[in-house]
């Protein structure tokens, strides 16, 4: 997506077209905007500008600049569905999601613990509990490290694309699948899929 379509195709990016102006061999706009993609420009100026967003293109490096644009889409297109929260009220989704399924992922750990400790002897138990809780330590501990690294790192076009397939319910085979939960509209991972 990197190539300048005002070159290549000879029509103006979608930025230039929208805003009506002449669209040159080296706008800053064309390899992100493609002409066939006009909503995707109309919806990033009016939550941001025009200028804010040729002036943030302008400053970042080049290599930076697609995710820059694709996570503008992202909110921009969240922020026009829910001018209130955005892409964060997906997030929220998310989280909470997240914590019910570690509570219940919790609770089958102690019942599939006291499944295992219930036809041992009781002189074997102690050392069941020891070798499951170290390694539901160690299965934690790996998660977390994981959870860490996600925030540590901006997302991808993958990443958001994937949040965005979520948050549309039209997440593909092995994703989130949007169903209904025990709260209407949420969302819950399918594992069968």
């Amino acid at each position: 997506m990197a190539t300048s379509s005002s070159t290549t195709h000879g029509a103006p990016c979608a930025a230039c077209k929208f805003l009506r102006r002449k669209c040159m061999p080296g706008c800053v706009f064309a390899p992100y905007f493609p002409p066939e993609e006009p909503q995707r420009f109309s919806n990033v100026h009016k939550v941001f500008g025009a200028s804010n967003v040729n002036k943030l293109l302008s400053e970042l490096l080049p290599g930076q600049r697609e995710d820059a644009v694709n996570s503008l889409a992202y909110e921009a297109e969240s922020r026009i569905k829910d001018p209130v929260y955005g892409c964060v009220g997906v997030i929220s989704v998310l989280q909470r999601q997240v914590h019910r399924l570690q509570k219940e992922l919790d609770a089958t750990r102690a019942e599939l613990l006291r499944y295992v400790c219930g036809d041992l002897p009781p002189d074997r138990i102690p050392l069941v509990v020891s070798n499951a809780r170290a390694y539901f330590h160690h299965s934690q501990q790996q998660q977390q490290h994981q959870h860490q690294q996600l925030q540590a790192h901006s997302f991808d076009s993958q990443s958001l694309t994937a949040l965005w397939n979520c948050s549309t319910g039209s997440a593909t085979s092995g994703d989130i699948n949007q169903r209904e939960g025990p709260e209407e509209g949420t969302l819950r991972v399918d594992p069968h899929i």
